[in-house]
């Protein structure tokens, strides 16, 4: 499949909003000069690697993840906000749920004090999720559970208030080299640049106008300068050589800049050589590690094995939703379950990104039956399912909000929220708290979040669907598909109408017997002497059958 033409009519769109946090709006940090560069206010030694990995080889193959923000996760000391500290204390719930991976979003120092994504320094914790001491606790304890740890890094650009960049722009130290900067304005002599939320170019404070794609206090790097891939390189082993177990990159499309226009700002040659490089550091310096990308214009060369070797299949998380919102298969879905490295990439059904769609129960509108089948296929697809918080629970949007902030409450641990000991949360509770919580789930058996247990411990149990091949059988009010591991196969049948419906299926070989697995499926089911199978499925029913 030529999964970058597949997703070019939506490219643009998602670029918008491909950087985690682009459309926050917070106000620019102003940058002033510093009293010292940058080596005197941050640590920017050089970092060998020691190597002395936690999780076994091969963990994160097939496994899910959980997306989690730790500002909206758990708050442990009664300010609002969420901490480290909060979330070790709900381990034990993500490791009943059944995930082998977390994915942090950012945790770094930031000026934005929100999504995390304008970096101030990249080897110190955000202080509203408290000190280093906590995180490190946090990440032995999930070790002790089993669960890899990969953080958010931005190697697109930092904040403006990066001590780097107020250096750059005060010509200090050397760091002006460090970011893109032009001694005339290229907006207003050559037509085509764009910028996200405003435009691309901004005047420094000292002359000269700076690159800034996605806002102007958030200035990209010049990453044609080895004196910068270096200070990440060295960011990099810094956190790997603390026990981390890898990273999730963003933004990689927008690495360089060649010239105006989505054909010189994005998707740059030069883009390669240095997820590349990120790959080779990571997956060949260090062992048992894990990256993926975020790159949703590109995502077949990103998850190539030439580029970050994984990386998210967006497009696949509308096809999904679009197969489950109409009742019939995406005109695109089949083609995009062909595409042959799709056992390496990050799969999801939405994310922290107005771009990659609203919260799942939204996108339903509260159809619990849609949701059963869209979770039921994403968990027995190939790939690596990501799970963003709250997902499992049927969490709806944040009250009152728009943009990102919707999709970003505290979570919902019960009727009341259970997120805080403060009067208010930093932000209020998903509209849905009331009914959608994990108190009110628990004690549900037939709800999302036990739907959502059984699913991944089935996966969890099944080689076939963890690592096996796919060839989709069926692809119209219903959708049927193998999976196939080391001659073990297994059977996925979801009838997507509101009606009983009869299907074949050709199974190919012998008269076989399927069983069914983990409760999907009445009886076990026998085909025809010539491997044909006949079965008659009950609305919104889901069958999933080894043989």
């Amino acid at each position: 499949m030529n999964t970058k033409f597949s997703l070019s009519a939506i490219a643009a769109a998602m670029l918008l909003s491909a950087c985690g946090g682009s459309s926050s709006g917070n106000p620019d940090p102003t940058p002033t000069p510093s009293d010292g560069t940058a080596e005197v206010l941050m640590d920017m030694s050089v970092v060998a690697v020691d190597d002395q990995p936690t999780m076994p080889a091969g963990w994160h193959e097939g496994a899910v993840f959980a997306e989690i923000y730790v500002r909206s996760y758990m708050d442990s000391d009664g300010d609002g906000i969420g901490d480290f500290q909060g979330l070790t204390s709900r381990l034990d719930y993500l490791q009943d749920l059944g995930v082998e991976g977390i994915w942090l979003l950012p945790i770094n120092e930031s000026s934005d004090n929100d999504h995390g994504y304008e970096v101030e320094n990249y080897r110190t914790m955000e202080t509203d999720y408290g000190t280093r001491e906590d995180f490190d606790e946090f990440l032995a304890q999930a070790h002790a559970r089993g669960i890899g740890v990969i953080m958010d890094y931005v190697i697109n650009h930092s904040s403006g208030a990066n001590p780097l960049f107020l250096d750059s722009d005060n010509s200090v130290g050397d760091k002006r080299d460090w970011y893109v900067w032009s001694e005339t304005n290229p907006v207003e002599e050559e037509d085509g640049w764009i910028g996200y939320w405003g435009p691309g170019w901004h005047p420094g404070q000292n002359g000269g106008f700076y690159y800034g794609i996605f806002q102007h206090y958030m200035p990209d790097f010049n990453l044609h300068n080895q004196d910068v891939i270096d200070f990440h390189h060295n960011n990099l082993r810094y956190w790997l050589n603390a026990g981390m177990d890898g990273f999730r990159f963003d933004a990689v499309g927008q690495l360089f800049e060649n010239g105006p226009g989505h054909e010189g700002q994005t998707n740059q040659p030069e883009n390669m050589d240095v997820l590349f490089g990120l790959q080779q550091l990571i997956m060949e310096d260090y062992s048992n590690r894990y990256i993926v990308c975020e790159n949703p214009a590109n995502v077949g060369d990103t998850n190539g094995p030439q580029g970050c070797g994984s990386a998210f299949a967006f497009g696949l998380n509308y096809q999904i939703m679009s197969t489950v919102i109409n009742r019939s298969t995406d005109q695109y879905l089949a083609g995009y379950l062909s595409y042959d490295r799709l056992n390496e990439a990050g799969i999801i059904l939405a994310n922290h990104d107005e771009f990659a769609g609203h919260r799942v129960y939204e996108q339903l509108n509260g159809n619990i039956d849609k949701y059963k089948l869209a979770a039921a296929t994403l968990l027995t697809l190939p790939g690596r399912p990501f799970i963003y918080y709250g997902e499992e629970i049927g969490m709806g949007h944040t009250a009152g909000a728009t943009n990102d902030h919707a999709l970003r409450a505290p979570m919902s641990w019960t009727a009341e929220g259970g997120f805080t000991e403060a009067a208010e949360p930093f932000r209020n509770h998903a509209g849905n708290v009331a009914d959608f919580n994990v108190e009110t789930a628990e004690a549900d058996p037939d709800s999302l979040l036990n739907h959502y247990k059984t699913l991944i411990q089935l996966r969890k149990d099944t080689p076939a669907l963890r690592y096996g091949s796919i060839s989709v059988l069926k692809d119209d009010e219903v959708l049927a598909y193998t999976r196939e591991h080391q001659g073990t196969s297994v059977l996925v049948i979801l009838n997507l109408s509101t009606a009983d419906v009869n299907v074949n299926l050709d199974l190919g070989g012998q008269e076989t017997e399927l069983t069914p697995l983990a409760g999907f499926g009445e009886s076990p089911l026998t085909t025809s002497e010539y491997g044909e199978l006949t079965t008659s499925l009950q609305p919104n029913s889901i069958g999933i059958y080894s043989y």
